[in-house]
């Protein structure tokens, strides 16, 4: 039927990444979707970022993905989540309107030159002497490639439950994808059963918001793309409510109805994610859980009870939100339910996140046993770039763990693997003080530019925006202040008053004082964005912390500088015990360092092999 560079399968939103990514860095792409309404299809919540999430999309933003601009373009409700606590930490989230979010994504990629969006079922691969050279539609179709990548999502395998209802089904009610499944297994990838769930919609006017606390969101809206200065909207609250101790007798009472507890389900679920009747089970001593009501949508009345997935029958369903202060008069329009679907051992991918038995195949989202909408981005992109430079023979683009939270991300789950569902946190980055979702340009769009993929226009944007805040960092550093004129200034916000004329930058090291506070003293400033000066104060306050984690990185790269060969022989190394010679040659990493975070190679191992490594380079 047709032959092309690269084919993706599935047009989720690690798809629509992987598949935009290897078109604008020239590779002729075909991407196939077993339905195009399923197109960065929002099956579960409603929103983009949160919580660790923010830095991917940001981060996708800086080398050029899409994510970012479409969730700017669609947004009803902005807020800056962490505020309380330091820059590191700070996560934008923004409630989409989901179909729109679909409607953009869906035009971008139909408007992308090298892209061809088609809608089809692969059934199956071409594999030709241990490489992927293209697939096989349920219609008998095929189509060629060099290489193949596969987002599938929740879709393979996908096995829907609502109580005793069990039936075959991929996520929001459309078609699953069972014979691709299959085939897979017949090929010998290593696959597993992963669980997730979604929690019911009701119809807004039949909730009750004067029972429920309002939450609005942020005055000023920060956008998510590097392209954006700044973003006006008509934002649409959400809502507070709890569950409470009747909610509860309610799901106990049906604790044997449930497909989670009744057996029915074989996958594991998202540890971070509980369903209700799992929270109320695991945490019985808790008198209450929070949920929240979210908009869909601009455009339509349903509404998203976030924090309440469940595998219950719906009349159980039915019966415990009603007991919900707010929700007494709900009315369900989509019951909740858990989905059950394959993915991939993601330990047997490389770090490129090709697979390590079949050439030129790439995995990416949930199929590597990721969850979230920007887990399942972030791969995408990365699977997209590194398809396209395969085909180029070029190095693979490899993000390490001390450069980005996307690098944290593919390193958990090629090295270490997981047994659930995988979620980034920030707690899961060692530098996160580095990795903060404010400079995610600065450091990544360098990077895009050089593999291709930031185009002239966000670099340009990117070198002025980089030459103004370090010209008035340095000029902040020169600039001179008297006490008399800055005292004042310091006194109002309750900072202790200066005896001697100092650097106006060390005024701006003090917590509670702002680059705007001192406008009044500082005739010379430039006009900077929003964005610059919080980039410009957090690298200021922070700066001896920083330079402190730049040290602990500088460690860290010393081992992940240390190359190793993929055909070396752990065998051969005395004094490794028999686990470590078993994982080392199984997973042959590509550096020390890598080699230090695999499951069951201890630090003592790391210390032999470098002792033997000192000695071959001495040999030498």
């Amino acid at each position: 039927m047709g032959t092309y560079d690269i084919i993706v399968v599935g047009a989720g939103h690690a798809g629509c990444e992987a598949g935009l990514a290897a078109a604008r860095m020239g590779k002729r792409t075909l991407m196939l979707s077993i339905n195009l309404e399923a197109v960065a299809m929002m099956a579960c919540n409603p929103s983009i970022g949160g919580t660790g999430k923010g830095h991917l999309v940001r981060e996708i933003d800086a080398l050029g993905g899409e994510m970012g601009l479409n969730i700017d373009k669609t947004f009803i409700q902005s807020r800056m989540l962490n505020t309380a606590k330091g820059p590191a930490v700070h996560s934008l989230r923004a409630q989409a309107d989901k179909n729109q979010y679909h409607i953009e994504m869906k035009k971008t990629l139909e408007k992308e030159p090298l892209l061809d969006l088609k809608q089809g079922e692969v059934i199956d691969l071409i594999i030709e002497d241990g490489k992927a050279c293209g697939v096989v539609l349920r219609t008998g179709a095929e189509y060629r490639a060099k290489a193949v990548i596969l987002a599938t999502g929740t879709f393979l395998g996908g096995k829907i439950f609502i109580g005793d209802s069990v039936f075959e089904s991929g996520p929001n009610g459309m078609a699953p994808s069972t014979e691709l499944a299959v085939k897979l297994r017949e090929y010998g990838l290593p696959m597993r059963r992963f669980k997730t769930g979604t929690p019911a919609r009701a119809l807004a006017d039949s909730l009750d918001y004067d029972r429920m606390t309002e939450q609005k969101g942020d005055p000023e809206i920060v956008p998510f793309s590097f392209m954006n200065d700044e973003l006006e909207c008509d934002q649409i609250s959400c809502w507070l409510t709890y569950t409470n101790e009747t909610t509860h007798d309610v799901i106990r009472k049906n604790f044997h109805r449930s497909a989670l507890f009744g057996g029915q389900i074989e996958g594991v679920g998202p540890r971070y994610c509980p369903s209700i009747e799992d929270k109320v089970n695991r945490f019985a001593d808790r008198k209450r859980h929070q949920l929240f009501v979210e908009p869909e949508g601009r455009y339509t009345d349903e509404m998203y009870i976030q924090g309440m997935s469940s595998s219950l029958p719906e009349d159980v369903q039915e019966e415990f939100y009603k007991t919900i202060e707010g929700l007494e008069n709900l009315k369900i329009v989509r019951p909740a339910y858990a989905i059950e679907y394959d993915c991939i051992d993601p330990l047997d991918l490389q770090i490129n996140l090709e697979n390590r038995s079949i050439e030129n195949l790439f995995c990416s989202g949930q199929f590597n046993g990721s969850s979230g909408y920007e887990e399942a981005a972030a791969q995408g992109l990365m699977a997209g770039i590194n398809a396209a430079l395969k085909l180029d023979e070029k190095e693979p683009f490899v993000l390490d763990r001390s450069e980005a939270y996307i690098g944290v991300l593919i390193d958990d789950l090629v090295t270490k693997g997981t047994n659930e569902p995988y979620r980034i946190m920030t707690s899961r980055a060692e530098y996160r003080l580095v990795l903060r979702q404010d400079n995610a340009d600065l450091r990544l769009t360098e990077k895009g530019h050089e593999i291709g993929l930031v185009k002239e226009e966000r670099y340009d944007k990117f070198l002025e925006k980089k030459e103004v805040v370090e010209k008035e960092t340095a000029r902040l550093k020169r600039k001179v202040v008297q006490p008399e004129d800055v005292n004042p200034i310091l006194e109002s916000k309750g900072s202790t008053p200066v005896k001697t004329a100092l650097p106006l930058i060390e005024v701006m090291r003090r917590p509670e004082i702002t680059y705007d506070d001192v406008a009044s003293i500082d005739d010379a400033r430039p006009v900077l964005s929003r964005h610059q000066k919080t980039m410009m104060e957090v690298a200021i306050k922070y700066e001896g912390y920083i330079q402190k984690q730049q040290q602990q990185i500088e460690k860290f790269k010393r081992l992940e500088n240390r190359k190793l060969r993929e055909d070396f022989d752990y065998s051969r190394i005395d004094g490794l015990r028999i686990e470590a010679r078993q994982k080392l040659n199984q997973f042959k990493p590509l550096s020390v360092g890598q080699a230090s975070r695999i499951s069951g190679v201890s630090p003592a191992d790391i210390n032999v092999l470098l002792i033997y490594l000192e000695k071959e380079k001495r040999s030498k």
